[in-house]
């Protein structure tokens, strides 16, 4: 399944780590934005073909040694159609690269509408007899509150296509427990999601012990992120909040399994942001960018057993 080719590429990257492309035009250099703004004046044009231009520099700094991006749909739809044209864009120059790609879009529907979303997302699109990836991502984010109608239409594109999806589950917002940490009889609302993602993930076992429906647990809570990890041994998790949120290493760690692996840890805004902090010459914005990933690289795994595949 589609989480096999991750698991592969953290395995040869020693690398548990995905890098989110989530760009707003104030986290690009002045001389991409400028040169942009010259050619296609003060237009949504001129800022999505900076955000491609950008996205495509730290792609090229980042594939040899980071498994994954996850670029957010949101930061890309608040440009138009033209920023939607980006984000297929980027996808396919990472996936070029060899990065698998996750999108994060959160999407969560019933019926034909959530197969909508599946086929665009995840599927081929069939045009007077052609059948056409719209986005061809290798994953998506999704929520699962709608239950099993929202998930079932996902599952089947997983199968037909190698496909993955990752539910949210324990989310790394301040205010997900006012939810998420209500009580379901003996059970947390998370905890019942999670067991509801190792039953969806039967139908998409993969080769590596982990099944095609992966588990959003944010870094934020580690012990809830532990709790999870022991509970869901077939569920692969996507661990946003390292960094900026606030989670550590130490922590993240707590979402791995015995060979390193079972958990990618997300990063946007200090990768990208990262000449900034190190306040080098904005030229060097690629650079910077894989000094980040290597210092965070370096950090998750000095907490890790040796990553390598299950014997």
């Amino acid at each position: 399944m589609s989480f096999d080719r991750l698991i592969e590429n953290i395995v040869k990257t020693q690398n548990p780590s995905v890098v989110g492309l989530d760009p707003k035009l104030e986290y690009i250099p002045e001389y991409i934005v400028g040169k942009k703004i010259k050619k296609y004046g003060k237009t949504l044009k001129a800022a999505a073909k900076a955000i491609l231009e950008f996205n495509k520099g730290i792609i090229d700094e980042i594939h040899d040694i980071c498994p994954a991006i996850k670029p957010q749909a949101a930061y890309y739809e608040m440009y138009g159609w033209e920023g939607v044209k980006t984000l297929c864009k980027t996808i396919e120059y990472a996936q070029e690269k060899g990065m698998f790609v996750m999108t994060d879009g959160k999407r969560n529907d019933i019926g034909a509408t959530m197969d909508a979303y599946a086929t665009a997302h995840l599927g081929v699109t069939e045009v007077c007899g052609e059948e056409i990836p719209a986005f061809g991502a290798d994953a998506l984010t999704v929520n699962g509150y709608l239950g099993t109608d929202g998930i079932s239409p996902l599952l089947e594109k997983c199968r037909a296509y190698d496909k993955g999806i990752f539910v949210l589950v324990k989310t790394s917002n301040k205010s997900s427990g006012e939810l998420q940490d209500l009580m379901i009889g003996d059970k947390t609302v998370y905890a019942v999601m999670g067991d509801m993602c190792e039953k969806w993930g039967v139908e998409v076992m993969g080769k590596y012990g982990y099944s095609g429906v992966g588990a959003v647990v944010g870094a934020t809570y580690p012990e809830q992120l532990k709790e999870m990890r022991a509970a869901l041994p077939h569920t692969f998790f996507l661990v946003p909040g390292y960094g900026a949120q606030g989670g550590g290493a130490e922590g993240v760690a707590k979402g791995f399994d015995k060979n390193g692996l079972g958990a990618v840890v997300n990063s946007s805004r200090a990768v990208m942001c990262a000449y900034k902090k190190e306040e080098c010459d904005e030229h060097e914005y690629a650079q910077a960018a894989r000094r980040e990933v290597i210092r965070m690289k370096e950090d998750i795994i000095s907490y890790l057993p040796k990553i390598a595949l299950p014997e």
